[in-house]
């Protein structure tokens, strides 16, 4: 007997899935990947964090680039000057950053140390208010890890600077590419 569901038009996550069944070994290719640019970035984390900022000037280029073509959409001109302002202050910032990338990296570096804080501590007060029922044990955990991290960061800003985003950048990789080699060996074993 066959349900609703079963006759739908739309396929389903488990099709979705059953076509990635022949590309298993493309998707621990893709991992292999990511793992190898990951412990790169480890061994040059001084790079990693020069490209990485490099990476974020790129977009703020091409992020201010639309605001300013958005522009052309607006019906005031008050509108229309601050889209544009907007468009000009985030490529003058993408230019800036690939003029002085480590300049760059001291000033994103302590934002990520100030984001970290302000989210391990709004975790920190969620976790608290959470009923004892709920898994506010784990939510507290997670945001004083944050919490702590976001003070390491600042403690050690601005001499931390020229590698905390690279070092993070290759930790990054590596988690995605451990993530990608599980699930194209896991498909691989489902076949």
């Amino acid at each position: 007997m066959t349900s609703a569901s079963d006759t739908s038009p739309h396929p389903g996550l488990g099709s979705g899935i059953a076509a990635l069944h022949g590309k298993w070994g493309w998707i621990v290719a893709l991992g292999v990947v990511y793992l190898i640019a990951g412990f790169v970035a480890l061994g040059s984390v001084v790079m990693a964090t020069v490209a990485s900022v490099i990476v974020v000037g790129a977009m703020m280029i091409v992020a201010g680039g639309a605001e300013i073509i958005g522009a052309f959409q607006m019906k005031s001109w008050g509108k229309f000057l601050i889209w544009v302002l907007l468009g000009v202050l985030y490529v003058i910032a993408g230019i800036l950053t690939f003029d002085n990338p480590l300049f760059a990296a001291v000033l994103l570096t302590l934002f990520l140390g100030i984001s970290l804080i302000a989210s391990g501590a709004v975790r920190l007060f969620l976790a608290f208010s959470m009923k004892r029922e709920s898994p506010w044990v784990w939510v507290a955990l997670s945001g004083a890890i944050t919490l702590l991290l976001g003070l390491l960061i600042v403690a050690r800003w601005p001499v931390n600077s020229v590698y905390i985003l690279g070092l993070f950048l290759g930790i990054d990789l590596i988690m995605a590419g451990a993530g990608w080699v599980s699930l194209g060996f896991s498909l691989k074993r489902r076949h």
